[in-house]
């Protein structure tokens, strides 16, 4: 197959923020009385904030008329933690370069709003090296729909099956699958050896590799 454009999920692909994303999401929680293990929230990695909070709160059976202050807490939460201590994910300038050499269109596509997306290419200053950015922030569905992946392929000109998508989470995955693109995950290394990666085109400790692999 020819590719001919690069799709990138943002939090824990190109910015280590899933960290930071889990505490904002269980401190709002604790709130709540809710106390999440590390499993139950990677379960959860790659969902929209409102469809976070949404599986959480009816897991615990918590009130949705708290939901839309959850949502806002999280997320500003999360904005305010990522600004000042997120850091680039290794290989991030590299794996850049690599397909702006190859003169592929460059996409993001994440479940974050578009708030956090300004945020973090500013702070990693790689703002110049995408030519569209997407959100599912205000989509219909988020992640695991493909829709996400559509609409970015759709705005770099590139048919989804002539993109390739870069994922950390089991969500995205099934995403990028759903809108029948080239997946890539690059797992957080405590999920590394789990089956459910299978699905993946290829999988990778961290974005430097890629070119060791690429067709």
């Amino acid at each position: 197959m020819n590719y001919s454009a690069v799709i990138f999920d943002m939090d824990g692909v190109l910015i280590d923020s899933e960290p930071l994303w889990q505490e904002a999401g269980k401190e709002t929680l604790n709130h709540f009385g809710i106390s999440l293990t590390d499993d139950q929230y990677h379960t959860s990695t790659g969902l929209r904030t409102e469809e976070w909070v949404d599986h959480w709160f009816r897991y615990f059976g918590i009130d949705q008329v708290h939901a839309p202050e959850a949502v806002r807490i999280i997320i500003q939460t999360a904005i305010d933690k990522i600004g000042q201590q997120g850091t680039a994910m290794p290989g991030v300038t590299e794996i850049l370069d690599y397909f702006s050499e190859k003169n592929y269109r460059i996409g993001l596509a994440t479940s974050s709003p578009l708030a956090l997306v300004d945020v973090v290419v500013d702070k990693l200053t790689i703002r110049n090296r995408f030519h569209h950015f997407s959100s599912a922030e205000f989509l219909p569905y988020g992640k695991p729909h493909p829709q996400v992946f559509l609409d970015c392929a759709a705005a770099l000109q590139t048919p989804p099956a002539a993109c390739i998508v870069f994922e950390d989470s089991y969500n995205g995955m099934i995403a990028a699958k759903a809108a029948r693109m080239k997946c890539v995950v690059v797992p957080a290394a405590n999920q590394f050896e789990q089956l459910r990666w299978g699905a993946a085109d290829l999988k990778l400790k961290t974005l430097v590799e890629y070119p060791l692999y690429a067709d």
